[in-house]
Protein backbone atom coordinates (compact mmCIF):
# COMPACT_ATOMS: atom_id res chain seq x y z
CA UNK A 1 0.00 0.00 0.00
CA UNK A 2 1.09 3.63 -0.90
CA UNK A 3 2.16 5.87 2.07
CA UNK A 4 1.04 9.63 1.33
CA UNK A 5 4.83 10.51 3.01
CA UNK A 6 6.22 8.01 0.62
CA UNK A 7 4.59 9.63 -2.17
CA UNK A 8 5.49 13.49 -1.49
CA UNK A 9 8.59 12.58 -0.82
CA UNK A 10 9.45 11.05 -3.90
CA UNK A 11 7.75 14.29 -5.78
CA UNK A 12 10.47 16.33 -3.43
CA UNK A 13 13.18 14.43 -5.01
CA UNK A 14 12.13 14.54 -8.58
CA UNK A 15 10.86 18.45 -8.09
CA UNK A 16 13.55 19.97 -6.13
CA UNK A 17 16.77 17.43 -6.08
CA UNK A 18 15.98 16.71 -9.96
CA UNK A 19 16.21 12.90 -9.09
CA UNK A 20 16.33 10.74 -12.79
CA UNK A 21 17.55 7.41 -13.71
CA UNK A 22 20.94 7.44 -15.05
CA UNK A 23 20.80 4.98 -17.64
CA UNK A 24 18.70 1.84 -18.65
CA UNK A 25 20.97 -1.01 -20.61
CA UNK A 26 19.88 -3.87 -22.71
CA UNK A 27 22.54 -6.39 -23.15
CA UNK A 28 22.58 -8.41 -26.32
CA UNK A 29 24.21 -11.20 -26.72
CA UNK A 30 26.18 -11.37 -30.40
CA UNK A 31 27.52 -14.76 -30.29
CA UNK A 32 25.24 -15.86 -32.81
CA UNK A 33 26.22 -13.46 -35.10
CA UNK A 34 29.50 -14.48 -35.93
CA UNK A 35 30.41 -15.64 -39.29
CA UNK A 36 33.33 -16.40 -41.71
CA UNK A 37 32.09 -13.63 -43.83
CA UNK A 38 32.69 -10.45 -41.74
CA UNK A 39 29.53 -8.08 -44.21
CA UNK A 40 27.27 -11.03 -43.56
CA UNK A 41 28.27 -10.64 -39.93
CA UNK A 42 28.00 -7.29 -39.92
CA UNK A 43 24.53 -7.47 -41.39
CA UNK A 44 23.50 -10.15 -38.79
CA UNK A 45 24.90 -7.51 -35.85
CA UNK A 46 22.59 -5.12 -37.11
CA UNK A 47 19.83 -7.06 -37.95
CA UNK A 48 19.93 -8.84 -34.50
CA UNK A 49 20.17 -4.89 -32.57
CA UNK A 50 17.49 -3.61 -34.64
CA UNK A 51 15.22 -6.42 -34.35
CA UNK A 52 15.67 -6.50 -30.33
CA UNK A 53 16.34 -2.62 -29.63
CA UNK A 54 14.13 -1.21 -32.04
CA UNK A 55 11.83 -0.17 -29.39
CA UNK A 56 14.10 0.21 -26.09
CA UNK A 57 14.02 4.26 -26.86
CA UNK A 58 10.04 4.37 -27.04
CA UNK A 59 10.04 1.64 -24.35
CA UNK A 60 12.09 3.76 -21.86
CA UNK A 61 9.91 7.18 -22.64
CA UNK A 62 7.01 5.05 -21.93
CA UNK A 63 8.30 4.26 -18.26
CA UNK A 64 9.40 8.35 -18.15
CA UNK A 65 5.56 9.65 -18.90
CA UNK A 66 4.55 6.35 -16.44
CA UNK A 67 6.27 7.17 -13.71
CA UNK A 68 7.49 10.91 -14.34
CA UNK A 69 10.95 10.49 -13.67
CA UNK A 70 13.26 11.22 -16.52
CA UNK A 71 15.50 8.39 -18.12
CA UNK A 72 18.79 10.28 -19.23
CA UNK A 73 20.78 7.76 -21.63
CA UNK A 74 19.03 4.67 -23.20
CA UNK A 75 21.42 2.32 -24.03
CA UNK A 76 22.52 -0.97 -25.29
CA UNK A 77 25.37 -3.32 -24.74
CA UNK A 78 26.77 -6.18 -27.06
CA UNK A 79 29.42 -9.11 -26.67
CA UNK A 80 32.09 -7.85 -27.24
CA UNK A 81 33.33 -7.26 -30.87
CA UNK A 82 36.72 -8.71 -30.67
CA UNK A 83 34.92 -12.23 -30.14
CA UNK A 84 33.75 -11.87 -33.85
CA UNK A 85 36.38 -9.94 -35.43
CA UNK A 86 38.47 -13.10 -34.16
CA UNK A 87 37.79 -14.38 -37.64
CA UNK A 88 39.88 -11.77 -39.20
CA UNK A 89 38.43 -9.01 -41.47
CA UNK A 90 38.22 -4.84 -41.12
CA UNK A 91 36.99 -4.40 -37.70
CA UNK A 92 36.32 -1.11 -39.15
CA UNK A 93 33.35 -2.62 -40.59
CA UNK A 94 32.32 -3.62 -36.92
CA UNK A 95 32.29 -0.19 -36.05
CA UNK A 96 30.02 0.94 -38.46
CA UNK A 97 27.47 -1.68 -38.02
CA UNK A 98 27.10 -0.70 -34.51
CA UNK A 99 26.57 2.80 -35.55
CA UNK A 100 23.84 2.28 -37.84
CA UNK A 101 22.42 0.02 -35.05
CA UNK A 102 22.73 3.15 -32.66
CA UNK A 103 21.64 5.53 -35.72
CA UNK A 104 18.35 3.52 -36.14
CA UNK A 105 17.41 2.32 -32.43
CA UNK A 106 17.81 6.12 -31.31
CA UNK A 107 19.58 5.17 -28.33
CA UNK A 108 22.35 7.42 -27.10
CA UNK A 109 25.61 4.66 -27.04
CA UNK A 110 26.15 1.23 -27.82
CA UNK A 111 28.54 -0.50 -25.63
CA UNK A 112 30.92 -3.72 -26.37
CA UNK A 113 32.79 -2.40 -29.66
CA UNK A 114 36.34 -2.01 -27.58
CA UNK A 115 36.07 -4.31 -25.17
Amino acid sequence: MLNINDIMETISMISEENLDIRTITMGISLLDCADSDIKRSCDKVYDKITRLAGNLVKTGEDIEREYGIPIINKRISVTPIAMLAANGGDPVLYAKALQKAADATGVNFIGGYSA
